[in-house]
């Protein structure tokens, strides 16, 4: 852990050069929704709760961090507003089209396929839990309800749309996960889960500070602010609403540096901290559901009800850089193929138009970017993917030449 600093130490750095040295990442993910490179690393800086509405003890950041970490709420239940807005376009029914195919053939109710909603729009979730083999959480469409459960060895998906149940049996159900999580394989789709990743490590890239108090779901709460330091993110800072007695993330919200509408905003409407009635985490497939049986273990690629919200995992990826301005570097694989890239056909010529020509001493290349992360895909096949600038990303490929 960093060094604390003076409230007066907290401003941004100067530019850093991306290292043009290469280490290999033991699991990095590029997210589409949630903070992955954005705030994987956070150093704190200690600060006093301003005064505000309602009136809360002052509290240092450190222990505002440490009440998040020591928060151990194991019945409650509630209502999740999740909304994203990455700033893609709408593919409309080309999106279906590419989602057919190998994803297509599975069933509607797998998890790993169905709750990628959540990469764009806005979303109802109704979620529960009652100790570490029980949960279940449920996203709310307009004519339809998709439900994932976990009781005990068994975890279920319903797709009520199309009358579809997918069935496997958690993975060492009931166990601690990692740094003794209690939870075992409860769904990501609380606060909580978020500000837990993105204060999963710390060091001195990034400044957290306590911001005042709020009023979040009815109850009290402080918010602690993550801001990176480093030029070169696209990231402006990370707003965690801590519940001001159990410690528990209530509220989620990471705003882009390039102002606007959050990136991702998750947070409690309702929530209470009563065990939800027994019957809330029975399940039995519907008759004439179609049920799809997974066995896990089958491949490395079984479920993982622990993370199912962070796609584009980049595992063994080269790193380039360091804290909010690191850079994945992966090879596709298609050098040369000037058609799988930038030209050739309608999928490419299309393609080609959501993206930026750029050049430098590394050649020529496409940059694709959101309002989070952006990728430089350049002409030999190499890309280069992180919550950066584009300028970021074009002298990273310069220095790896």
């Amino acid at each position: 852990m960093a060094p604390y600093e003076s409230d007066h130490a907290t401003g941004t750095g100067p530019d850093e050069d991306p290292r043009t040295g290469r280490r290999k990442a033991a699991r990095y993910v590029v997210p589409a929704a949630v903070v992955g490179v954005a705030a994987a690393t956070i150093g704190l800086v200690p600060a006093l709760a301003a005064s505000g509405d309602p009136d809360l003890p002052k509290i240092s950041a450190q222990q505002l961090v440490e009440k998040i970490a020591k928060s151990d709420v194991q019945r409650m239940s509630g209502t999740v507003k999740v909304s994203t807005d990455l700033g893609l376009p709408d593919l409309g029914s080309l999106q279906g089209t590419m989602g057919s195919g190998e994803q297509g053939d599975g069933s509607s109710a797998d998890p790993r396929t169905k709750l990628t909603e959540l990469t764009s729009g806005t979303h109802t979730l109704r979620v529960a839990a009652d100790g570490p083999e029980k949960q279940k959480v449920s996203l709310l469409e307009r004519d339809a309800e998709y439900s994932l459960i976990h009781s005990g060895k068994d975890v279920w998906g319903y797709d009520s749309a199309s009358n579809e149940v997918f069935h496997t049996t958690a993975q060492h159900s009931g166990e601690k996960g990692e740094k003794g999580d209690k939870r075992g394989h409860q769904p990501s789709a609380t606060p909580e889960d978020f500000a837990k990743e993105a204060l999963k490590s710390v060091d001195d890239t990034t400044s957290v500070t306590v911001d005042g108090t709020t009023r979040i779901a009815g109850r009290d709460a402080y918010q602690l602010v993550i801001k990176p330091k480093q030029a070169g993110s696209t990231v402006r800072d990370v707003t965690i609403g801590v519940d001001a007695k159990t410690g528990l993330p209530l509220k989620f919200t990471l705003a882009p540096k390039s102002g606007g509408a959050p990136v991702f905003d998750a947070g409690f409407t309702k929530v209470s901290f009563a065990a939800p009635p027994a019957s809330t985490f029975d399940f039995r497939p519907p008759k004439g559901a179609k049920v799809t049986e997974e066995k896990p273990g089958k491949d490395e690629h079984a479920p993982d009800f622990g993370g199912q919200f962070a796609p584009g995992d980049l595992s063994g990826a080269d790193t380039i850089g360091e804290g909010w301005t690191t850079i994945a570097k992966f090879d596709t694989g298609a050098k040369g193929d000037k058609t799988s890239q930038q030209g050739g056909g309608a999928m490419g010529g299309f393609l080609g138009s959501l993206g930026d020509p750029v050049s430098g001493d590394f050649g020529k290349g496409t940059v694709f970017s959101t309002r989070l992360v952006n990728a430089l895909i350049t002409d030999d096949g190499t890309v280069y993917a992180g919550a950066v600038t584009k300028d970021a990303l074009v002298k990273a490929a310069d220095a790896d030449k």
